[in-house]
This record gives structure tokens, C-alpha cells and sequence, in this order.
């Protein structure tokens, strides 16, 4: 198409030698695409607004006005999701390579899930009685990916090399073995943690004999492997795990209001039904149930294995209370944990008085010292934790630090921070040799316990719990942590 040029009214026009219905194509094209180019304007700047309203909302909002975020639906999950394992895949190679591993074996039975499973492949049903997904490095090729499955499966062959008619696991797997000769061969065993030693032992010797000696002299563990794996974020993950935590600050919010919570009436049972009930109509769950404590003036709490103990479902919440909540919830195959402090108003009171208010805003200042100050990428977890503890002393408060890392699961893998909050806990940083990654999730749960003058001197734990990621300068909560106490009235 040739065109001329010329000015009118400022704007540049064209003129064209062509046909009228060329012309007409023309111009619905550069519609269209002008079209497009408004609709991604408007997505970027709402999507900026959004992640405004997200910190904007701790201070401005009451929990009768909190709206829960609308989460994905199945397939919508399903979809996002599978839109990320390229970069998975990625990460996946290099860390291989960094562990020395050539080969990574993931099985996955019937009824008996690999808990890797959904984050190496398509996040869906798999109801072979053992589906098995091998990774290799095969050198200049990459990455190759291998799905020995029971049945053929459309969308695991985006990812997978997966036949129409499934070759067994009998034949293949000493096929593969041949052709690449792997010199180490991963597999799901030998971990501290439940999701790295997830491999039964069935399986385990059923690879052994299908693949033989000489291959089943080169299994070793994969624990190293999956817990880089986990612990490494891509950008892609964080609006969606954003949106996790600010839908548990609201549900948070508003089950320690007077929505849900009535003094003297109310029982710990209730909040907790009340919690289960509003995750499952936003088609979330949880990961452990959710947990509250009641401190009482003049009362001291029981204890658990050197923490306050959790309350009895048939505790009345009353006037004077301290309450405590710890929960989370599980979407997108991410975890959150969260764990925020109420005050139940007496009569005639307006505010919390004055010693809880010092006495969470010591919680704030641990919280600062170990994000702020202590965490960068590439710190041990001892050095770290040690810098925040020596901040700690002389205080007129006892600090306890016991982070753990966040993500794919609730008690994640990774470089966790503190030496716990149990008696006895081991204090030397020499002991804690792993490093911050950047990007990576975290709980930061810790506590401060403050004696409260409004309580004749009588200690309060004040414990909180944020998810947060770690960057250059530190650690960042997701959502606003809290600095006021949750009033019940």
C-alpha cells in the first residue's frame, strides 16, 4: 500500500492511492490496535491502583468495609499456573546443574500424591496407579522432560514428551537410562522435611529394579534440589500471592470485629467455624486450623511446649480479653500464615490502654530490627539472627525470632531466622549456615513479651506473623503489618 503524507490540524493524515475496502482494513487494523493499546493502559493502571489500595488499606479501612478479593477460579488457576512453568523449567535446569544432579525422577501414585507434583507439571488430576516425570540435563539439548503416565493426557504434552499410547514405565525408563547415562539420579528421599522424602518405598523399589544396579548405585537424594526449587520465586508468582495475603488480612480483620465476635457471648469455636466457613465460599482452604489464644488480667495461660497454649473452642470471649490469631490459607498452590492481636473494649474504654500499645509497638520493633537492619540476600540465617538478638538486648522486654520460610507450603523450605520460642532452643549462629536468597518468602513470626502496668505487671505476649519477600534492603511485608490493635467493642 502506498501512502502520502500530510498536516492537518496538527495531526499527521494519510492519503491513499488504493481502493476503498483496502483502505477500510487499514483503518479497522490501526482501530484495533489502538484499541488494544488503551485496554493495556487502562489494565496497567488499574493493576498500579490496585497494589495502592492494597497498602493503602490497614489504615484506612473498618472491617465492616473490607471486600474480599475475588480469587481465581479452578480452571482460571489451572491456567495461570500452567503459564509458569516455562520459567520453572528454566530455573529448574540451572539448579540441577548447581546440585550436580543429571536426572530428577518425580513419582506420583494413585491416592498418594507426590507433593512436588503440582509444581513440575500441569496442576491437575492425575489417577495413574504411578505416573512418573523424569527431568534430565541433556547437556546442549537443555532440559528434556519425560511423562511416563497410565493414561494419555492433552495438556501434560505441552510440557512434556508424552505419547498418544503411553510406552511403560518397564520399557522407557531403562531406555532413558541408557541413552543419557545419568551419573546421579535424584529422587524424593533422604530429606529433614515431609516434601522432600515424599517417595514410598514401593516406588523406591520398583524404580530400582525397572532401571537395574548399575543405575539404582547413582540414586541420591534430591532434598538440596527441591528446596531451591521451592524457595526460588519468579515475578510472575507475586500478584497472586499478594492477593493470598491481603484476602488473610481481611478475613483476619473481620473475624476479630464485632461481625462475628459478641463479649460475653462468642465462643473461640465460633471465629474458628466462622473462618472455615468464609474460606470456603471464596473456594479457598486452610492448612492447619485456625488458632486462637485468650489472655485474661490476673490469669496465666496455660502452655504447650514452651508457647501459650490454644484457647478451647468452648472459651466465651469477654470484656478485658487479649486475643490472639494464628491462620492461613491455601490457594494457587501457595500457603499464607498470619498471625494479628485484638483487644475486647470494657465497658466505658475507648482504646486499648497505654501498656499494650507500648507493648506491640516493642513486637514492631523486633520486627524492623530483623527486616531492616539484619536480612540481605546472601547472609547466613545465623548472622542475621544474632544481629537482631544483640539489638534486643538491654530492652525492657524479652525478643523471641522463629521465621520460617513461606510459599508453597506454610512451613516451607529454605533459610529460616531465629532460635525459636522454646526452652532450650540451640543459639549458635554457626548452626544456622544457610543463606537469604532474594525473592525468597517468609513467615516472620516472632513475639515480644512486655509486663503491662494496666495488668499489674503481669506479662503479655504480643506475637505476630507476616508474610514478607526479601530484596536488597531487606525484607518487605506483602500488606501493612499491624501497628494498631484490632478493637472489639
Amino acid at each position: 500500500m502506498k501512502m502520502r503524507f500530510g498536516r492537518v490540524g496538527g495531526f499527521r493524515q494519510f492519503r491513499r492511492a488504493v481502493p476503498a475496502p483496502r483502505a477500510m482494513v487499514f483503518l479497522f487494523v490501526m482501530a484495533v490496535i489502538l484499541s488494544l493499546i488503551a485496554v493495556a493502559v487502562s489494565s496497567a493502571q488499574a493493576a498500579s491502583a490496585q497494589a495502592a489500595a492494597v497498602q493503602a488499606l490497614p489504615a484506612k479501612a473498618a472491617p465492616a468495609d473490607l471486600v474480599l478479593p475475588v480469587l481465581p477460579s479452578w480452571s482460571e488457576q489451572m491456567r495461570l499456573r500452567e503459564s509458569w512453568l516455562p520459567k520453572r523449567y528454566a530455573l529448574l535446569i540451572e539448579i540441577m546443574r548447581r546440585n550436580g544432579i543429571d536426572m530428577w525422577i518425580v513419582t506420583n501414585e494413585e491416592f498418594h500424591d507426590d507433593p512436588a507434583t503440582q509444581y513440575i507439571a500441569p496442576p491437575r488430576p492425575y489417577t495413574g496407579g504411578r505416573d512418573i516425570f523424569l527431568f534430565i540435563d541433556a547437556g546442549a539439548q537443555g532440559l528434556k522432560r519425560v511423562a511416563i503416565t497410565g493414561f494419555a493426557e492433552e495438556n501434560l504434552r505441552l510440557f512434556f514428551e508424552s505419547p498418544e499410547d503411553p510406552i511403560p514405565a518397564t520399557k522407557m525408563l531403562p531406555l532413558l537410562y541408557a541413552t543419557y547415562q545419568p551419573k546421579k539420579i535424584a529422587l524424593n528421599m533422604g530429606g529433614r522435611r515431609g516434601v522432600q522424602r515424599s517417595l514410598t518405598h514401593d516406588s523406591y523399589q520398583f524404580l530400582a529394579e525397572t532401571m537395574g544396579p548399575e543405575a539404582t548405585a547413582r540414586f541420591v537424594s534430591a532434598a538440596d534440589l527441591i528446596e531451591e526449587f521451592y524457595d526460588t520465586r519468579i515475578p510472575e508468582e507475586f500478584e497472586s500471592y499478594q492477593k493470598l495475603v491481603q484476602v488473610t488480612d481481611i478475613l483476619a480483620r473481620r473475624a476479630f470485629s464485632n461481625e462475628v465476635i459478641t463479649p460475653g457471648k462468642t465462643t473461640v469455636g465460633d471465629v474458628r467455624r466462622w473462618l472455615y466457613d468464609q474460606m470456603w465460599k471464596i473456594s479457598a482452604r486452610t492448612w492447619f486450623q485456625p488458632d486462637l489464644r485468650v489472655y485474661a488480667k490476673g490469669v496465666e495461660p496455660k502452655m504447650s511446649r514452651g508457647f501459650p497454649a490454644v484457647a478451647d473452642e468452648a472459651t466465651v470471649i469477654q470484656r478485658g480479653n487479649v486475643l490472639h490469631v494464628d491462620m492461613g490459607i491455601t490457594s494457587m498452590g501457595f500457603d499464607t500464615d498470619w498471625q494479628k492481636n485484638a483487644y475486647v473494649l470494657n465497658a466505658g474504654e475507648r482504646d486499648v490502654p497505654q501498656g499494650f500499645k507500648q507493648a506491640l509497638a516493642n513486637t514492631n520493633a523486633l520486627q524492623e530490627a530483623l527486616m531492616v537492619r539484619a536480612s540481605r540476600p546472601g547472609r547466613t540465617a545465623g548472622d542475621v539472627t544474632a544481629q537482631t538478638m544483640a539489638e534486643m538486648d538491654g530492652k525492657n522486654f524479652e525478643a523471641r525470632v522463629y521465621c520460617h520460610p513461606l510459599g508453597y507450603q506454610g512451613h516451607g523450605l529454605g533459610a529460616g531466622l531465629g532460635y525459636g520460642f522454646r526452652p532450650g532452643s540451640k543459639r549458635d549462629p554457626a548452626g544456622m549456615p544457610k543463606r537469604l536468597r532474594k525473592g525468597s518468602y517468609i513467615s516472620i513470626e516472632l513475639n515480644t513479651e512486655t509486663p503491662i502496668a494496666d495488668w499489674n505487671g503481669q506479662k503479655v505476649i504480643v506475637a505476630g506473623e507476616d508474610p514478607a519477600y526479601l530484596t536488597d534492603e531487606g525484607w518487605k511485608f506483602f500488606v501493612p503489618h499491624q501497628t494498631q490493635w484490632y478493637l472489639i467493642k
